[in-house]
């Protein structure tokens, strides 16, 4: 344990993170009640993983977002100690443990926000047919489906060690970048989606793939199949 707060203190004094806190303690949360492995950590907050990995800094501009996105793999069900231990108060209890200024939002029962305005959502599989639920709590999040989340949740996975502006730390369980850049990539193409939207998801998956290539170069595009093999052309090409 004083290792532990030598190294915050350190991470502080140094400046090292730079991960808002509160995604620090929603991880910290999620590994103490051991549900690292039912969420990915996805969408722009994946990008501290990726740029502690390489030992680079990505342009401020890209990182900034006010939500926090986790994909839920009901596949692997909660067990009966989770849902009587931890989460006896739900989702939205586990949040309230880190703030409880949480509140899950009327019009979006997926997401919960805080008084700050930082939101942490929670999304599933297109494909999912399971019950949406957390708990049968009547309070607890609807969780949505996501478009081809299907790929994020079958795509190679990525462990990083995070430091927060405060400097504690965490590990963060988030989709290998060359999916992320993919996924983003693809988000980019959608005629639907926001044009400003789609200017930042293009230039997410540049930023992502220029430090594969410079710094992660253990990462092949070749080696990802789950994504179209004309994606996966159009993101070499960036």
């Amino acid at each position: 344990k004083i290792t532990l707060e030598r190294h915050q203190r350190l991470n502080r004094a140094l400046r090292i993170g730079r991960t808002p806190n509160i995604i620090i303690d929603v991880l910290a949360a999620l590994e103490s009640a051991g549900m690292t492995d039912n969420f990915t950590v996805v969408g722009t907050n994946a990008l501290y993983a990726y740029e502690t990995a390489a030992s680079a800094r990505i342009e401020e501009g890209l990182l900034a977002t006010r939500d926090f996105d986790l994909l839920w793999d009901n596949r692997k069900k909660l067990s009966l100690v989770l849902q009587e231990g931890p989460l006896i108060d739900g989702m939205i209890g586990l949040l309230k443990k880190i703030d409880r200024s949480f509140v899950i939002r009327e019009d979006q029962k997926y997401t919960a926000i805080n008084k700050d305005g930082y939101e942490v959502d929670f999304i599933r599989r297109n494909s999912d047919v399971n019950p949406a639920r957390f708990s049968a709590l009547d309070d607890d999040f609807w969780v949505v489906k996501a478009r081809n989340a299907d790929w994020l949740l079958s795509a190679p996975k990525f462990k990083e060690m995070v430091v927060g502006v405060n400097g504690q730390m965490a590990y963060m369980n988030t989709v290998d970048p060359r999916a992320f850049a993919l996924f983003k990539l693809w988000m980019a193409e959608q005629k639907d989606r926001e044009y400003g939207k789609r200017l930042r998801d293009a230039a997410q998956a540049k930023a992502v793939v220029s430090l594969i290539n410079e710094r992660l170069p253990q990462f092949s595009f070749d080696e990802i199949k789950i994504f179209p093999a004309s994606l996966v052309e159009k993101v070499e090409a960036l």
